[in-house]
This record gives structure tokens, sequence and C-alpha cells, in this order.
């Protein structure tokens, strides 16, 4: 038994890796496969997680052989392209990379706030990749915030799940990507970064039956669509698999493979903040990005037909409708004009348009009030007419929402950055419609600008405040969010109605105003139309004020699925967006983030008295604040309270 252990001793191999601050350790055991340990702030976190990929003729991680290890610190300041958060970020962290036999290696970055690793090969020739393990085992059970579609065709729209870690058995529905572990003094967000031809990541619980009754593992594990080999199209927006690899990924041997990784915060705060995106991001392909202008824009899709006494026109989808957005853009210093499905007289056809529309005219038109023209369509139509993005540029088309690809497998990760290249030769921007959450093509071509991938505005009453709550936490904290937000018309939960084309938002009016200073997208849907932002120019003046990139955000408040109360920077002003869920809120909000020794502008907006039942009730303040100011915010239920604050220069 002593021989058997000091065998068992000296077949292991122990590495492990500590951030610059000391405080998160990741721990690599080699034994009959990889396994590795995260500790934060004294609290080991996940244990006995064992990674691997698995190739058509051998396994890596299986048996490992440690051949080099190589320590390094890396100590970097990035400017992003487009700052979602901050217009500098400093990544800074120790790499650990171990080289093993059969020409793979796997790096592993630790950061004071997370983990990543990913595999890299050095493999001849092309390599099938059936499966990749990636089992993450918790050291605690806890609660696990998740997304759980009905398979991976998805548009990752579903509305979130909490789970008990130790409950998510492997027949229950699988979860998207991102996923927030809630543990009790420490939360971790999961997501992966750098995907390319490869396919994304769903998770799945583990569990195992024994004598007919569930053995809980409180563990979940790497789960991915097969490559589609044989497909058919199934109308003008869907294509239908006919026959799939038995492979996930045929791929260049030679190559580096995703970051998985794990964003590590002991306060909730920290969870919006998150800038492994940015740290983790391939390089800019496209060169020079100055032509990339973001910003927000007008949408004809939810309210589209204006009226009122300056609608002297029929609405519709027509020339005359569509001038009227764009005049309403140019008075308001909004810079583009998204005509949604219709503009084209076939949506398989982007070359003939609707008569009515009169695209040219209307195209020259926007030009001349310095307005841009964006145009929906089907992923379809642009993989079958490729050539589109050169024909757009010659037209004046600014950027293109492509909508309805709702899948994840490596054919369609390579659909999304063939359509990244492509328009970014004729300088055309990309809003993915559709989508799954933002995994690093945005980083590589900037010309992308925001996706989907989240339960918005569109839902109408099954856009609750309950589930957007999560946003800034989850979804929103890995990437660009095309939440669609800005309505003008706004119903508690209980009593909401209205569909197209008066579409109208769940929560207060100062909850709609809020979440355009607080959810990040570098092209912000002002998603109502025109004649009512008109009924309510205070908060128009407010909403089109609201940038997309900022200096600097600091979250002044928040607790996970409950409240969040952030403030961002851009020059010399602040803006102030927080929001609740079904519960509202008295907090006390310090600003002691602004500069000493003066008194500031600020116009707020907050909940009225009645807007916990009558949702549009609001009240608009002005008021003098300095850095010794405390604000007392209340929020109704479902509500929220905006404000921005004027430093002068």
């Amino acid at each position: 038994m002593v021989l058997l252990c000091a065998i068992v001793v000296n077949a292991q191999k122990q590495v492990s890796a500590t951030s610059p601050d000391g405080q998160t350790k990741v721990t690599v055991t080699l034994a009959d496969r990889i396994y590795y340990d995260v500790e934060s702030h004294g609290e080991t976190l996940f244990k006995q997680c064992h990674i691997g990929m698995t190739l058509s003729d051998r396994t890596l991680g299986e048996k490992p052989l440690l051949k080099g290890k190589k320590l390094t610190t890396v100590k970097q300041t990035i400017t992003p392209i487009h700052p979602l958060k901050s217009s500098k970020v400093e990544n800074n962290y120790t790499l650990l990379t171990l080289t093993m036999g059969g020409n793979y290696s796997v790096e592993w970055r630790v950061y004071n706030d997370g983990v990543a690793y990913r595999f890299v090969t050095a493999l001849k020739g092309d390599i099938e990749v059936m499966s990749e393990d990636g089992t993450w085992q918790l050291a605690t059970p806890c609660k696990l915030v998740l997304q759980q579609p009905g398979g991976f065709k998805t548009s990752c729209e579903e509305s979130y799940s909490v789970v008990p870690s130790d409950q998510w058995k492997s027949s229950d529905r699988m979860s998207e990507l991102p996923i927030l572990v809630m543990g009790e003094k420490q939360k971790v967000l999961i997501s992966e970064f750098d995907l390319f031809d490869y396919p994304g990541t769903f998770l799945k619980g583990q569990s195992s039956t024994v004598n007919g009754q569930w053995s809980m593992v409180n563990a979940f594990s790497i789960i991915q669509p097969k490559a589609p080999l044989e497909y058919e199209d199934s109308g003008d927006r869907s294509q239908k698999i006919l026959k799939e690899a038995d492979y996930v990924a045929k791929t260049a041997g030679t190559r580096s493979f995703p970051w998985r990784y794990m964003y590590i915060t002991q306060s909730d705060a920290q969870l919006p903040l998150n800038t492994m995106p940015e740290r983790l991001a391939p390089a800019n392909a496209i060169g020079d990005p100055s032509w990339i202008k973001v910003g927000q824009t007008c949408w004809d899709w939810l309210n589209g037909i204006p009226f009122g006494p300056d609608v002297t026109f029929k609405s519709g989808i027509n020339l005359d409708t569509y001038k009227y957005f764009v005049d309403f853009a140019a008075r308001n210093g909004v810079g583009y004009m998204l005509m949604d499905e219709g503009w084209a007289l076939d949506t398989r056809d982007p070359f003939h348009t609707n008569p009515e529309v009169h695209l040219p005219e209307l195209i020259a038109y926007a030009q001349s009030k310095g307005v841009g023209i964006i145009v929906w369509l089907p992923w379809l139509t642009v993989e079958h007419h490729m050539d589109l993005f050169e024909k757009f540029e010659q037209w004046g088309i600014k950027g293109v929402k492509i909508d309805f690809m709702d899948r994840q497998d490596q054919w369609m990760i390579n659909f999304y950055e063939r359509v990244a290249k492509e328009a970014a030769k004729h300088h055309i921007f990309i809003d993915f419609h559709g989508a799954f959450h933002p995994s690093g093509l945005d980083y590589k071509y900037p010309n992308v600008l925001t996706y989907e991938g989240v339960r918005g505005m569109e839902f109408n009453g099954a856009c609750k405040p309950d589930n957007s709550i999560w946003l800034p936490f989850i979804r929103n904290a890995v990437g660009p969010m095309d939440y669609t937000p800005g309505s003008m018309l706004n119903y508690q939960p209980e009593v909401h109605h209205g569909n197209r084309p008066i579409c109208a938002g769940v929560g207060t009016k100062a909850f709609n105003m809020a979440v355009f200073v607080l959810f990040e997208s570098n092209l912000q849907m002002l998603m109502d139309n025109p004649c009512r932002y008109d009924q309510w120019p205070d908060c128009r003046d407010f909403l089109t004020s609201v940038p997309v990139n900022w200096d600097e955000t600091r979250v002044l408040a928040a607790e996970a699925g409950q409240y969040c109360v952030t403030a961002k920077r851009k020059g010399n002003r602040w803006f102030i967006g927080g929001i609740t869920n079904s519960k509202e809120r008295d907090l006390q909000i310090k600003l002691d983030f602004l500069p000493a020794g003066k008194e500031y502008s600020m116009t707020s907006f907050q909940d009225g008295i009645n807007a916990h039942i009558i949702a549009m009730d609001y009240r608009r303040q002005e008021s003098k604040v300095g850095n010794a100011t405390t604000l007392p915010i209340h929020m109704a239920r479902n509500g929220g309270w905006c404000a921005s604050i004027d430093m002068g220069k």
C-alpha cells in the first residue's frame, strides 16, 4: 500500500500560478488527465476541474506528459477602439504556459480578478475535434443563473433561470454562455472568448443515477453542436440541417483555441465592470478603424407609424415615413436611421427595393441631413448575396442589421466572420440580431458594433424588469447588447398591452430611460416613434444626449438580480442610470467621484409618486450637487432613476 501511494504521488505533477496581487491562484495537477483548482481571496471556488480535447486520433489531456513550463508576468495598458466601459484598460496577469508531449500546450492567465485557459496545438494538417472536455467542479453548492434553451437552435433570448448547482441534472436543459455562479462570498461569471473556426459553447449539468436515484456531483461541463455537413434553406431566414458530422470542428492543426474564462469578484458591483473581453481580445484585423462611427439610431420596426398634427402623409413603409424619421434624427443629433423588414421588394433579394421607399432618394436625403442609413436583412440573403456589401457601399448605406442566425455550430461561427470581413472591405458596419453572445469577433472586426442575444424590448410584455435586472451582471457584462431601449409608452407588467405598430415598454418611464445609460451597445436603438418622443421633449433630449462609448464607469450600488446604479463619464459630463426589479428601493448614492471644490448642475428623472401603478408617472428635477452630496434615490417597483451632471469645461 505504501509503495502504491508513492507511485500515485510520483505520477502526479502540480504546477501553480498566482495573480499579481497574490489573491488568485490556479493549481494544475497532471495525473490521468489535466485537473485544476481555483482559489480566490482564501477560498477554494473550483476543485478538481478537468480539461481535455478529444481528436479523431488522440485525446489531448489524457495521461499528460509535461515537457516544459514557463511563468511570465505581463503588464499592459489597452486602449479599446470602442470603449464601452473605460477609455483605458489595465491588462496585468501571470501567464503560465505548460508545454505537453504530443505537440500541444495549455496557456493559463491568472488575473487579480479572474482566470482564463486555452489549448494551443502544433499539429500537422487539419484535425477533427470530436469533443471538448471542460468540466467545472464547484467546491461548494451555490445558485447558478442560466439561460436554458430547448436545444442548440436558439436566438439566446430565454429568460434567466436560478438553479441550485447541486440540482442541475444532466437530463435538464443545458445553458448558453455566459452563466453566473452565485457563491456566498464571491461570484464568478463564466464565458468564452477569441472564438473563431470553432463552435460556440453550451454548458450541461452533471449527474448520474444509482439504483434509480439521482447522484448529484455539483458540476457542469461543456457541450457543443456538431458540425453540419448538409443543409437546405427553410424559408427566407432559416436552414434545415440534413446531416451532421461526428465531430464538432474540422480545423487547422496549428492554432489556438478559444479562451474559457472565469471573472471572479467579491462585490456584485464589480460584475458590470468586467473587462475580460478587452483583455483577452484578438488584434484588430481591419487596419484603420476611424471610418467606423458608433452612435444612436432611430428604428421603425416596433413603432413605425407616425401620427399627430405634424403628420400630413399616409404612414407606412414609404419615403415620407422614412424622411420623417430622418428629420427627427437630424434635429436631435442621432446619427442613423435603421430600416427594418419591408425596404426590399423581396427579403431574398437585396438589390431590388420597395418602390414606395425610393431608396436612392432617401439615402441622398439622409446624407444631406448628416444621417446614415442602415438596412435589415435575413442572414440567408446575405449568405446567398455576399456581393451586396460592394453594392451597398456604392449606394451609400452605412450599416446592415443581419438577423435570425440562431445557431452556434462551426459553420455559423465562420459565417459571422466571413460577413464581418467582407463588410469591413466596403466600410459597412454590422448589427448581428438573432445572435449569440459576443465572443471576440467585434474586436478582430470592430465594424461589428453590437449583438442581440438577449430578451430585449422586442418581447414587449414578456421583457420584464425582473429579468432585465440580470443583464448588467451577466449578458451585458460580456459585450455590447442590442436590447432596443427607449420606450415612451410604459406599463407595469400586470397591465401591459400593446404590440406593433404601437409597442410599449414594461417598467416605469424612469426605468426605460435609465437603461439607456445602464445598458451598453455601440449602436443604441431609439425603439419608439419620433412623434412619441416629441410628446415628451424633456425625455427625448435626455435620451439623445446619452453617449454610447465612455471614458470611465463606476457602479455606485448593486445587488445581482435586484438593483443596479451606475455612473458613466464622457468628457466633462457624467450620466447615472439605476433600475430595480419588482421591489421598490430607497438608496443613498454618494457622488464622491465628482471633482471636489465646485458645485455642478444635475438634471434627474425619477419615478413619480404613482409610478408603482401608473408607470408613465415621472418627475424631472434640476438641482446643484457636489463631491460631498449624498443623493436619496427612490425607485418604484419595476422602476428607475437617471441623471446627467455637467461639470463644465
